[in-house]
């Protein structure tokens, strides 16, 4: 029985020794990230390019895997389920890491078990567009009017439960303002109605907004993040004018299974935060309307996520918004 059990603590040694000799050099082929959404979108570029950043920090090719559908559930418990080799990362959101767990009964997997958290890659804020006949070209003003018009103005939502909904609802508590939450299928689906007055206001990322600003058939009044975008910088942060509360983000990150290696998952963290340095990766990030984030630790950006699911879950609930 002695023996038997120094043998089995020699394997166990012999295999930890082995991991961490592998960890060490890691990595020594391709890197696979999965992306929850279809090729050609914002994220599928945002992922495209860090991917590029990766590869050419990390020596190895890193594979862009498209794997669209159910809200990101499929592309989440695909890494989920994967060896936590570093092999297979995910490109995670604020979709899969903090809405679906507060809007899905039930998930094939645990967001705060099943995933190692390394840092985070981008952060799309929010821009505030009015239709241009509204008498409000501030914030202050369309506050004012909302006030002064009670559930006369309505907004548009790419759906019940998207963000761009819950923000709207964070946005009506701020504001103190009684205004109609109108959902359609999709934030392009929302476009037209805006434009023509339907609904008069949204919360939308920018890039789905911009040809519409451009071209003066909608206004923009304030921008979700913490600083201004490179892309509208002549509007204010909700900060600036007051609403502290509204710094919302679709921000983006990078998780592995749960079980990683440390020395790993430090690698891939340190990479990521000179890639967040880089200015080549900035200006590739700028073009799409996101920001570059403030880098993190693993830990750092772990807590961050499980305050998204504690922040979101509220504002779902003071909505009304019930789970499927």
């Amino acid at each position: 029985m002695k023996k038997i059990m120094l043998r089995a603590c020699a394997a166990s040694v012999i295999a930890s020794l082995g991991f961490a000799a592998q960890a060490q050099n890691y990595p020594t082929r391709p890197i696979t990230l999965v992306v929850p959404f279809a090729a050609g979108g914002s994220s599928d570029i945002l992922a495209r390019a860090f991917g590029a950043s990766l590869a050419a920090r990390v020596g190895q090719p890193v594979v862009v895997e498209n794997k669209p559908g159910a809200a990101g559930i499929i592309a989440s418990d695909y890494v989920a389920r994967a060896q936590p080799d570093g092999y297979t990362l995910l490109f995670g959101t604020i979709g899969t890491h903090a809405i679906n767990p507060v809007l899905k009964k039930t998930l094939p997997f645990d967001v705060s078990k099943s995933f190692t958290a390394i840092g985070p890659l981008a952060d799309g804020p929010l821009v505030l567009v009015v239709n241009p006949r509204l008498p409000a070209n501030n914030l202050q003003g369309l506050m004012d009017y909302a006030r002064a018009h009670p559930d006369k103005l309505s907004y548009a939502s790419a759906g019940i439960g998207a963000i761009s909904h819950l923000a709207g609802e964070l946005f009506k508590s701020e504001a103190q303002a009684e205004i109609t939450h109108v959902p359609y299928k999709g934030g392009g689906a929302a476009m037209p109605d805006l434009m023509s007055g339907q609904v008069q206001l949204m919360l939308e990322t920018i890039p789905n907004t911009l040809s519409a600003l451009r071209a003066g058939k909608l206004r923009a009044l304030a921008i979700s993040s913490d600083t201004r975008s490179a892309s509208l910088p002549d509007v204010p942060t909700f900060k600036e004018a007051g609403l502290s509360k509204l710094n919302v983000t679709t921000w983006t990150g990078l998780f592995g299974p749960a079980g990683m290696s440390a020395d790993v998952s430090t690698r891939l963290n340190a990479e990521l935060v000179k890639i967040l340095a880089d200015a080549d990766y900035v200006k590739r990030i700028e073009q799409t309307g996101s920001v570059v984030p403030k880098p993190m630790t693993g830990e750092q950006f772990s807590a961050f996520v499980s305050s998204e699911v504690t922040r979101w879950r509220a504002v779902a609930q003071a909505a009304g918004v019930q789970p499927e």
